[in-house]
């Protein structure tokens, strides 16, 4: 891949030197080195800017909803009693307040509870109520796919 050089005769008899020609091929080596080592970045990192608290969500058959427009708002309730908005921990005597004043500046009232599946009935209709209050009339329960289905054709 190399140019070669040739070399005339020049008048008289005497060889002339010249310069070899510059090399017109670009080396993309570098640049496929560089653009490997950014995806190996982006595939270590996707997974770690996911919002999430670790807990156990029931299984259902419900099938996932459409995506939104807005980043959609979510309350978690884990196995040893927080309460989490989006992924900060809230107080519940402050949680109707932020979410009015949340509930002002979205243009949906749409909400997802992430409840823990130990969680008992009582303690998310509690939830639920405080979700209401604040103006959020759209309550999503999030679950797992792959639960029971109820009218007997399977899992």
């Amino acid at each position: 891949m190399g140019a070669g050089v040739v070399q005339k005769q020049g008048k008289g008899g005497r060889r002339g030197r010249r310069r070899p020609a510059a090399m017109s091929e670009i080396n993309v080596t570098p640049f496929v080195d560089v653009m490997l080592v950014l995806l190996i970045i982006f595939m270590v990192a996707a997974p770690m800017m996911t919002v999430g608290v670790p807990i156990e969500l029931p299984e259902t058959a419900a099938t996932a909803l459409p995506q939104e427009e807005e980043e959609p708002l979510s309350i978690t309730l884990t196995a040893d009693g927080r309460v989490l908005l989006m992924s900060n921990e809230e107080d519940e005597a402050d949680l109707v307040t932020k979410l009015r004043a949340i509930a002002a500046e979205r243009q949906d009232d749409k909400i997802f509870l992430r409840a823990d599946g130990s969680v008992t009935y009582e303690r998310v209709a509690q939830i639920m109520g405080a979700l209401n209050a604040a103006g959020f009339r759209k309550i999503g329960l999030v679950t797992e796919q792959g639960g029971p289905r109820l009218d007997g054709a399977g899992n």
